[in-house]
């Protein structure tokens, strides 16, 4: 009984001296809310980029869920403590491998988004930056047979990047 309540304190006094703890390693500092605008679509105007419809819906939502599920800012639609905002740029199919009869043998889908970041909490912290990402796919799959896994990973690897650059102090 004496050791458990000594191991009780001695936890007790860790997770006291190291403060919160957040294991997706966010700092919201004095934020409370935070705003994502509607990020355009214009990767039409990209030489060699096409326009997916809806990619500009899909990819605002999904960087709100990102933002609210790993930290505890409350979503907001104006004057939030954190603004995200910016556009889709590219969104492009290129070969990336070809067979010996120089046919491709596999596909690379790129997504770019310009994004801006203001945190209204600590200025200095501002930032505009292009994220990317890709997808490698066969050759002999249309696109759209693989759009939803490819937009998945990719919007995962850039809402990820976007979050360490914002709200990690890595």
């Amino acid at each position: 009984m004496r050791k458990a309540g000594i191991i009780s304190v001695l936890v007790s006094i860790i997770l006291t001296g190291c403060g919160a703890y957040n294991f997706t390693g966010g700092d919201v500092g004095a934020a409370t809310t935070f705003q994502v605008n509607y990020f355009q679509n214009y990767a039409s105007q990209s030489p060699g980029s096409t326009f997916d419809p809806g990619l500009d819906r899909e990819f605002t939502l999904s960087l709100q869920d990102v933002i609210l599920n790993q930290t505890s800012l409350d979503l907001v639609t104006a004057q939030g403590d954190l603004i995200y905002e910016g556009e889709i740029v590219e969104y492009r199919v290129t070969p990336m491998s070809a067979t010996s009869e120089q046919r491709a043998a596999q596909n690379r889908l790129t997504i770019s988004v310009n994004v801006r970041f203001y945190n209204g909490t600590k200025e200095d912290s501002d930032f505009e930056q292009r994220f990317s990402f890709f997808f490698d796919y066969d050759a002999n799959a249309q696109l759209a047979s693989v759009r939803d896994e490819a937009h998945q990973v990719i919007f995962e690897r850039i809402h990820q990047d976007i979050f360490n650059k914002s709200l990690a102090n890595w």
